[in-house]
């Protein structure tokens, strides 16, 4: 899935945490298998979301793709460069190009600053004009992103949710990145609220040129931002597809069941669609089952299901996928 035109490409890349008992000599009895040789491409300007329930690798994804985490194997490039191999030196300059937004500003914030000097702190610590030339920055983000420059001298509590996610964007965009990680960015407010704040980055990323790299757990919600849609599910890609696509012609059945919770606006049709209900609970990734992970919650399994990992195919036109039954083992 190499792709010459990436401006993000991740390559094959697992992250397994070493899980060890003992307080004295600990000893490792295991690996907490988080990402699981997880490939994808982002080109530039475009926004790429992955989805999954809790426990998927989704975040952890994200954090390898910052440099936050080193990967246990495989490769991530940035700009046709190898984080992995890249000098301590140029990893820092990387931080101007690459930003994260969480899920919580208010955890993100320093509560003792004031927001104008926390929206200032990315531009300091890489040296990026002086005092004056960073003050009318901040004045210029805060615009940006809808809210008055003299907000400037408030702190983080004085602000509303919806308020304080716009500071973080402001934030973010402040040493001008390319890319920008939104780690479940709007999943904390209210439904009004996140149209609000989708509909800024929206407007942003066409005005900036930006890449967004978009997690989320609610499929409902990334269908309006998104390009493409990469499901992950106990850390293994299970599907990769143009929006379109993969709303309309999912092929895996983990996607399915995700597809068939999102509400419908017709009432009539949301209650004559068929549902698929999942059983059982997420396996621990501690212990994960033997060939395709998703085998012991589908309802279509087979005992190759059981045996064999499913091979990462194109079975469609840029429309990827790990099944058995799509691919026909």
């Amino acid at each position: 899935m190499a792709d010459a035109s990436a401006l993000l490409d991740v390559r094959h890349v697992s992250y397994h945490i070493p899980v060890r008992r003992g307080l004295v000599f600990p000893r490792r009895i295991g690996w907490l298998r988080a990402v699981e040789d997880a490939s994808l491409a982002l080109r530039p300007g475009e926004t790429l979301s992955v989805v999954g329930e809790s426990g998927a690798g989704k975040s952890t994804l994200g954090l390898l793709i910052l440099g936050i985490l080193k990967p246990s194997s495989g490769e991530i490039l940035f700009r046709g460069r190898s984080l992995q191999r890249m000098r301590t030196r140029e990893r820092r300059r990387l931080g101007k190009d690459i930003q994260i937004i969480f899920q919580n500003p208010f955890t993100s914030f320093n509560p003792n600053l004031r927001v104008g000097r926390s929206i200032e702190l990315p531009l300091r610590n890489f040296d990026m004009g002086n005092a004056h030339e960073r003050r009318e920055r901040v004045m210029e983000l805060l615009e940006t992103v809808g809210l008055k420059p003299d907000q400037a001298e408030r702190y983080p509590h004085e602000f509303s949710g919806g308020q304080a996610q716009r500071l973080a964007i402001a934030r973010a965009l402040a040493t001008r990145p390319e890319f920008l990680v939104l780690d479940e960015a709007v999943s904390a407010l209210d439904v009004s609220v996140q149209a609000q704040i989708i509909n800024l980055l929206i407007e942003l990323q066409t005005r900036f040129g930006l890449t967004f790299l978009f997690i989320a757990h609610d499929l409902s919600m990334v269908r309006h931002i998104c390009d493409r849609v990469a499901v992950l599910y106990l850390g293994v890609m299970m599907e990769l597809a143009d929006q379109d696509e993969l709303y309309e012609k999912p092929l895996h059945p983990y996607t399915k069941a995700l597809l068939s919770a999102v509400p419908i606006p017709d009432p009539r049709k949301d209650r004559a669609r068929k549902r698929t209900i999942l059983t059982g609970d997420v396996p621990s990734p501690l212990n994960p089952p033997s060939g395709c992970r998703f085998h012991t919650r589908c309802p279509i399994a087979m005992d190759i299901c059981k045996e064999k990992v499913p091979e990462w195919q194109e079975a469609a036109p840029k429309h990827w996928v790990a099944c058995h039954a799509v691919t026909g083992g």
